[in-house]
């Protein structure tokens, strides 16, 4: 099943049932108002949900055009947005490039941090922002949006709880994060608003791409119209999903419509060290922070800049056949004037 958002004149906007293939979808009105509504009740309305699916599916209801254009971030806002960095690859070549020792702990405790969810971004509005000098970067990840996951939950409760999947572009501002971690206290500033894919599945839509606890696909990751990163979600992520969940919900229960994010998705070159471009035959990259990071250990100094006003960024997942699961995020960063 397929879910996603659309414009109403509220600030939770209006949930819709979305065809397999993005062209179609119906209303969900009759069953819940907003896809929070749905997740605060989800045992007893995704069956009814499902059943508008099938039908939508099998043409036994006309539906209208979906256009991922209109589409909201699948839920506009959230209780809870938490952020891991389970490709701890990432982690360890940005230490590298400042020659900072990697701590032993990072391989076997998450990292997260809690963002912003009060203003997410639809999958077609520009990044916003007041000055280029921030350092304004894109972040290719997989998120999922969870039930209610008691407090303490095992693993095997957290694998449970996964309700939803979608893609997001947790921007970062990399200029501003270095005095920000300086006090001690966490990001602030240099995580604006984080925009989300047009749509969000049920786990069932990934089929065996979909193992409980990654997604085995690659990230098709294009800036300014040319192939920037094609890494893989299922590789080298050292926490999965049940991993991360239950280390949010360690000392606090996690209310349904919490959104757990990957972090950006990272993948090793074929001999173990850095990932390469995709001119020089690896994967890519999902950030511009890693690429910069490769060239500091390569070549001394960074040679790519940061993004800069008018530059745009695509992020999508295809299916095994080529098809589009979650729709695209298309965005275009812009001056706040």
């Amino acid at each position: 099943m397929k879910l996603a958002t659309l414009e109403n004149g509220t600030r939770d906007g209006r949930l819709v049932i979305v065809s397999r293939d993005l062209a179609r979808c119906v209303s969900a009105d009759a069953i819940a108002p907003s896809l929070q509504a749905a997740l605060d009740a989800w045992p007893q309305l995704c069956p009814a949900l499902e059943a508008v699916a099938d039908r939508l599916e099998r043409g036994t209801i006309p539906g209208e055009p979906f256009d991922q254009a209109r589409a909201r971030a699948p839920l506009p806002r959230a209780y809870q947005w938490a952020d891991g960095s389970a490709y701890v690859n990432h982690v360890a070549l940005v230490r590298q490039a400042r020659g900072a020792e990697m701590p032993p702990s990072f391989w076997t405790d998450p990292l997260i941090y809690q963002g912003g969810s009060d203003t997410f971004l639809g999958p077609r509005q520009p990044i916003t922002l007041a000055s280029e000098d921030y350092g304004i970067d894109l972040e290719a990840e997989v998120a999922v949006i969870t039930g209610d996951v008691p407090m303490a939950a095992t693993r095997e409760r957290a694998a449970a709880e996964i309700r939803l999947i979608m893609l997001v572009n947790d921007v970062s501002l990399r200029h501003l994060i270095p005095a920000e971690l300086a006090k001690g206290f966490g990001f602030f500033q240099s995580k604006p608003s984080t925009a989300f894919s047009p749509v969000a599945v049920t786990p069932d839509e990934l089929g065996a791409s979909w193992d409980g606890a990654r997604v085995h696909l690659p990230m098709i990751v294009d800036l300014n119209g040319a192939p920037f990163g094609r890494p893989d979600a299922g590789t080298d992520m050292t926490f999965d999903f049940p991993d991360l969940i239950a280390h949010a919900a360690k000392t606090r229960a996690l209310s349904a419509g919490t959104i757990i994010g990957s972090g950006t998705i990272s993948n090793r070159g074929p001999d173990g060290g850095p990932g390469r471009t995709l001119v020089d035959g690896g994967v890519g990259y999902s950030c511009l922070a890693e690429l910069r990071t490769v060239e500091t250990i390569r070549y001394g100094a960074p040679r790519t800049p940061f993004m800069r006003f008018g530059d745009k960024v695509h992020i999508e997942m295809l299916d095994r056949s080529g098809n589009s699961i979650f729709g695209s995020i298309r965005q275009q960063v812009a001056r706040l004037v």
